[in-house]
């Protein structure tokens, strides 16, 4: 980035705002991890949804800076400066502040911001990472920043690994930022391969007809379960290590079945691409999620596993079309028994990945 030039933030009345899509974890979860891809390299297939994180920015010459995550009630002021605290309530946001003012703005700036999501913290949709890329696509509409996707994802990758600390994969922020059904390989050195795969329309309406979001109403800690599947791999469990390799070679072979529309063999992916993930960490699964699954399969389901890290957030389901009202009836009235408390949804794909608008004011 040092050979960027200086921007200057633009000064006309505005608001800018912007949105990047979460995304499902089809297969490979896990492998995009750096401590796996440096060694062996990383296979995901993923998809993002029509949920999104949103961002608008509203400059001011007020001399602060003023956060405000809708989603969560939580909210920061502060004096307008170069570099600020990173606030344990909103530290994305405090940290994706820094980074842009270090690499490019080189000095102070003064708004008001507001974000919100349309899923929850914890949910498994890569909720956190995806806000991270919509802040930065708002700062690139605003200052003109010299990004592009790849640039964006990465950078994105470095402010919530590196600067912040928060442990992770890398998949949701190039999910976010590019949109679409992505192959996505992972190497040493950083070497990040975004493969767009080109579904034809009746294979991407089969799919959407037959999968249903179930929110568990777990919200659980990904760094927790990612820090005790990195712990694994340095250890050179043997065990962890061939679960994430059984989960690179699942996500080659559901590439291939959902590019031929091979259902039968996409649902078989799912499953097995579950059995392996759950051999990665023990905190992966819980009684509470077996029992879920087993009831979902009892009532129409054909596979299912749960999207992201693991532990709890959204259980995506596989099932034959015709069975998915049944089944969705069958979850809510599970639901309402009060054994478990979710939501049921039922997404569809989008195809594009982060945008940012300015609205100016008259």
């Amino acid at each position: 980035m040092s050979n960027i030039p200086k921007i200057e933030a633009t000064k006309f009345p505005m608001i800018i705002r912007s949105k990047a899509p979460l995304r499902l974890g089809l297969a490979g979860g896990g492998t995009d991890i750096a401590n796996y891809y440096n060694q062996y390299g990383g296979f995901v297939l993923n998809a993002t949804v029509d949920m999104y994180a949103y961002c608008t920015i509203e400059p001011n010459d007020s001399g602060k800076i003023e956060f405000i995550a809708a989603d969560l009630n939580k909210s920061e002021e502060y004096a307008a400066a170069e570099k600020l605290p990173v606030s344990p309530a909103l530290p994305l946001h405090s940290g994706i502040y820094n980074r842009i003012v270090s690499d490019f703005v080189k000095k102070p700036m003064s708004f008001k911001m507001t974000t919100y999501s349309d899923a929850p913290a914890g949910s498994g949709l890569g909720s956190s990472s995806t806000m991270v890329v919509a802040i930065i696509k708002a700062f690139e509409e605003w200052l003109n920043l010299p990004l592009g996707e790849y640039d964006i994802a990465a950078l994105a990758y470095k402010i919530e690994r590196e600067d912040i600390g928060l442990a992770g994969g890398k998949q949701d922020q190039y999910a976010a930022t590019f949109g679409g059904f992505n192959f996505m390989e992972f190497y040493e050195n950083e070497r990040v391969i975004v493969n767009p795969l080109r579904l034809k329309r009746w294979i991407r309406n089969e799919l959407e007809a037959s999968l249903v979001l179930y929110y568990t109403g777990v919200s659980r800690e990904s760094a927790n379960i990612i820090n005790e599947q990195i712990k694994h791999t340095q250890k050179g469990d043997s065990k962890n290590i061939e679960s994430m390799h059984e989960m690179k070679k699942q996500a080659v072979f559901m590439k291939e079945a959902l590019l031929k529309g091979d259902f039968k063999g996409f649902s078989d992916c799912l499953l097995n691409g579950w059995l392996a993930k759950k051999n990665a960490a023990s905190s992966i699964s819980n009684s509470f999620l077996e029992e879920l699954y087993q009831y979902a399969m009892d009532n129409g389901a054909d596979s299912a596993k749960i999207s992201g890290a693991g532990g709890g957030g959204f259980m995506m389901i596989y099932c034959n079309p015709c069975k998915r009202i049944s089944l969705i009836r069958a979850l809510k009235e599970k639901k309402d028994t009060g054994t478990i408390s979710g939501m049921v949804l039922t997404p569809s794909f989008t195809e594009t990945g982060t945008q940012a608008w300015t609205i100016y004011n008259n």
